[in-house]
């Protein structure tokens, strides 16, 4: 995660700071906040569920050779990939709840996988 969240940095700096750092000083526009978040949470779904979409990676699960299936292997549709976007943030935002599931999972799935349908596996050479 800690890998994924540096390249997310660079992903939001030229599609949100950088967009909106522009219409800041050139305009002296500043967007309420409920839209940046909105802005926020756009593009990193766009990211998300764009990577998982082609080939089930991200750039940081490409490294770690993680991919994402469904729970019998096939490749998950465009409406379990938004469900688990979806998820993914109370997920976390809730103190990480749903990260520490997979402490106790028996599959040590994370709880949005669980709920989702998908799972995080590694990928064979």
């Amino acid at each position: 995660m800690l890998y994924e969240s540096l390249l997310l940095l660079g992903v939001l700096a030229l599609t949100f700071m950088l967009p909106h750092l522009l219409l800041g000083m050139i305009f002296g526009i500043g967007l309420p906040g409920w839209f940046l978040l909105a802005h926020v949470a756009l593009v990193l779904g766009c990211y998300f569920v764009w990577y998982w979409s082609h080939g089930g990676q991200t750039l940081a699960m490409q490294t770690w050779r993680l991919q994402l299936s469904t729970s019998d292997g096939k490749a998950p549709n465009m409406n379990r990939l938004l469900f688990r976007y979806a998820l993914a943030w109370p997920s976390l935002l809730w103190f990480g709840v749903g990260l520490l599931w997979a402490l106790f999972d028996r599959d040590h799935q994370f709880l949005h996988d669980r709920l989702a349908g998908t799972r995080l596996v590694f990928k064979s050479a």
